[in-house]
């Protein structure tokens, strides 16, 4: 057998025979775990098909979609809740500036004050409340965008400079 492939290359023909051994040993162990997987896969398949407690997959998953439009309709009313909760804090007062002062030197206390309130938008009023012998008096002057029609004194220009944030 002197012509034999086999006796052509360089390496002992029985290291290969021994080497293809193994290889098809390490193949055989392989395909034995891949059928072992594949039978648990199956009873775990079957498992679930079957259902729990006598209850069918198919209920199962009715009940989540009915779960699923359920969550769908609670989210539209809560994101109808918040637009209607924004839309009502936009024009709410947010912005507020307050500033005590003595409007007549002789009196004592800081009895007078500039109140300005504004919403969002930088629109509202100042309320200036002005403390005398003879009695109280209370101006209102309003703003729009951050700025008064009428022109204002020092102390309700720093009320209204506190609310806008300067």
């Amino acid at each position: 057998m002197e012509n034999s492939m086999l006796n052509r290359w360089p390496i002992d023909p029985g290291i290969v025979i021994i080497s293809l051994a193994a290889v098809t040993i390490l193949l055989l162990v392989m395909v034995i775990i891949c059928i072992l997987q594949n039978n648990k896969m199956y009873r775990r398949y079957d498992a679930f098909m079957r259902g729990r407690d006598a209850e069918s997959l198919e209920q199962v998953i009715m009940d989540i979609i009915e779960e699923n439009r359920e969550i769908k309709q609670q989210d539209r009313a809560t994101k109808e809740t918040m637009k209607a909760v924004t839309k009502s804090v936009k024009g709410s007062f947010q912005k507020f500036g307050m500033v005590k002062y003595n409007a007549f030197k002789g009196m004592g206390g800081n009895l007078s004050f500039a109140f300005a309130m504004l919403d969002m938008n930088n629109t509202g009023f100042i309320l200036n409340s002005v403390h005398s012998r003879e009695g109280c008096y209370l101006y209102i002057k309003d703003v729009v965008n951050g700025e008064a029609e009428i022109t204002l004194g020092n102390e309700e220009k720093e009320a209204l400079e506190q609310a806008l944030g300067y």
